[in-house]
């Protein structure tokens, strides 16, 4: 585990005086390590540890006071709803944004009832973290008494994600959608254009357009495959772990 605070960003601005302290809980390495570093780029924000297990993240907290946990819903050890119980019934009043794969709106109930302001759906990009980031900044800066509903309105506003933005000239959501669940259900062995076009029933040039923009957004990956006679032919994977 590591706990060494990243340096503060220049320029953050009156928020570096008092930055918003984080703990990353995380059990892959490498994107724990993303994800520290993603922190450490939006100012006012400071990521004061990294945990890879509940243990982990539970005997830091005995410790190390922090504003805010970036958690991952799926550890090692305990589900990460598990360790944010345990955390509130210890007096911990840390925020939470999750960060996970898991779709299941029950867990998602669960997860407001318990503290979670925020989900990111992985895999994501910097943009979409550090959109999160800011707006719960701002949230967080909120203090004295409300002069009325308004403002209470407006503070709560703050948590609210913006509204997805539009797809590129030309692609539809639902086939979008379509070749997404075409390509999370190839695993890891991935598919190429022309079998995505077969499974969904578009041409292979349209449905090459779609993967591309999976790529393009982090959400999917192109490596070549060769083996093959002529040109090696590329395949798309979904990025994300589970």
């Amino acid at each position: 585990m590591s706990t060494g605070p990243c340096p503060e960003p220049p320029g953050a601005g009156p928020a570096a005086a008092s930055p918003i302290r984080v703990l990353v809980v995380e059990d892959d390495p490498v994107a724990a390590a993303a994800h520290a570093l993603y922190v450490g780029r939006v100012p006012g924000f400071t990521v004061a540890g990294v945990a890879h297990t509940r243990g982990d993240a539970s005997q830091f907290l005995k410790r190390t006071p922090v504003d805010l946990l970036l958690l991952d819903l799926y550890l090692p050890d305990g589900h990460g709803l598990q360790l944010l119980r345990s955390l509130r019934t210890a007096g911990h009043t840390a925020d939470v944004i999750a960060v996970t794969s898991a779709r299941d709106l029950a867990v998602v109930r669960e997860g407001v009832s318990l503290g979670v302001v925020q989900y990111v759906l992985k895999p994501f990009t910097f943009a979409t973290l550090r959109d999160r980031l800011v707006r719960y900044a701002e949230f967080h800066s909120a203090a004295g008494e409300a002069g009325g509903q308004e403002e209470v309105d407006r503070a709560l506003a703050a948590l609210r994600a913006p509204q997805p933005a539009a797809l590129p000239k030309g692609l539809a959501a639902d086939t979008l959608q379509s070749i997404t669940d075409t390509l999370r259900a190839a695993g890891p062995a991935g598919v190429s254009s022309g079998a995505a076009a077969s499974a969904v029933g578009i041409s292979r040039i349209t449905a090459r357009r779609y993967l591309e923009y999976l790529v393009d957004t982090g959400r999917a990956a192109r490596a070549p495959q060769y083996g093959q006679v002529g040109r090696p032919e590329l395949r798309y994977t979904w990025l994300s772990r589970r």
